[in-house]
């Protein structure tokens, strides 16, 4: 498993080519958890987009604050090509560190 507590790039969705959330942390499981239980208002709970469908970890958070304001201004198609690249079948890969399947 990688280091968790490394700098991430993250896109939960809300469902398989539904709405998506790019973040970025320093806690990647933390993180997760925070998602799901509602801490955070705004988008990503108004939308329910709690499913980690992709993540990339980096050596700095400048490099993953970068990468994660590089891929907020893809279009769509290509954020879908992101996860679907490593991703197919748009498992929950929050499931790899201990958490419940939502889907």
């Amino acid at each position: 498993m990688k280091d968790t507590f490394a700098p991430a790039v993250y896109i939960l969705a809300s469902a398989q080519n539904g709405t998506l959330y790019t973040g970025t942390t320093s806690n990647l499981i933390q993180r997760i958890a925070q998602h799901r239980s509602g801490h955070f208002d705004g988008f990503s709970a108004r939308y329910g987009t709690e499913v980690l469908v992709w993540f990339e970890m980096h050596a700095t958070m400048e490099h993953a604050i970068l990468r994660e304001k590089r891929i907020k201004k893809w279009n769509r198609g290509w954020k879908l090509r992101l996860v679907e690249e490593g991703n197919p079948g748009w498992r929950d890969l929050a499931v790899d560190f201990g958490f419940e399947a939502l889907r």
